[in-house]
């Protein structure tokens, strides 16, 4: 491979604005690289929508990157990682392509059997590839799945800690709030409002989500191809959205500044 290919960008895609929480973590791990992120906004959320609806969404959205000359892809939403991702890696054999799923295994594997809560999205929890993961750790800890419609609708208007949010989540987790040692944050969303998320929680409760795993998994995949970039210095960040506003572009970059911690 030749130094041209290796300075080519990574191509990071979302259904909207979530997957710039993924972008820090790639950003994080690969500082030199450089990325177009896409969000497909105008199509958002992803999780309320039929399985072949969202393929065909990603399908064409991963097509939009390749076109922009990206060396590999990174499909950095829960719901079309689910949906699409064994279709995308059949039609694109060569291309570097990684995929998240819910960080269940780090969760699980705490000591003594813990009973983990599974934020995600109707389709995220109501997919096969979901229940394939819980299946897997089943014996290891209880795990809950707790389906959040309406959670990505204020990360996409820019709301990361209103009180009118506030008060959707204190709704969404009193219910398991006693009985949890953990939460997952099975929706790239779902970072944004972490802090909101363990302040509700409280500080005996560890949250875990999947994006740094999934950074490193590209960084893996991208050496062994041959293409990490020998670019000295900081790498760009290059923000599309399908909703091509300033606005989008705008909350874009603000959402790639602020602190998740």
């Amino acid at each position: 491979m030749g130094n041209a290919k290796c300075d080519q960008p990574v191509g990071v895609f979302d259904s909207g604005v979530g997957g710039i929480s993924v972008l820090k973590e790639l950003y994080q791990v690969m500082p030199q690289e450089h990325y177009i992120y896409f969000g497909d906004s105008k199509n958002a959320p992803y999780g309320t929508r039929p399985v072949e609806e969202i393929r065909s969404l990603t399908i064409a959205n991963v097509k939009f990157l390749l076109e922009q000359g990206v060396k590999g892809i990174v499909v950095a939403c829960n719901t079309a990682t689910a949906a699409a991702v064994r279709t995308l890696r059949g039609m694109y054999p060569d291309i570097p392509l990684v995929g998240i799923e819910p960080a269940v295994k780090p969760a699980a594997l705490q000591a003594g059997h813990p009973t983990i809560l599974v934020m995600a999205t109707p389709m995220t929890i109501s997919g096969d590839k979901y229940k394939t993961l819980m299946m897997r750790y089943e014996q290891k800890a209880d795990i809950i799945g707790l389906p959040c419609p309406g959670l990505v609708e204020f990360v996409e208007t820019g709301n990361t800690d209103g009180a009118d949010l506030k008060v959707f989540l204190e709704n969404l987790l009193a219910p398991y709030l006693r009985e949890i040692d953990s939460i997952v944050l099975g929706c790239t969303h779902y970072p944004f409002v972490r802090r909101l998320i363990q302040e509700i929680a409280g500080e005996r409760v560890r949250i875990f989500d999947g994006g740094n795993g999934t950074a490193r998994e590209m960084r893996r995949r991208l050496k062994e191809a041959g293409l990490l970039s020998a670019h000295e210095g900081l790498g760009t960040v290059t923000f599309e959205n399908s909703l091509a506003s300033e606005e989008e572009i705008e909350l874009s970059r603000t959402l790639f500044q602020k602190n998740l911690f």
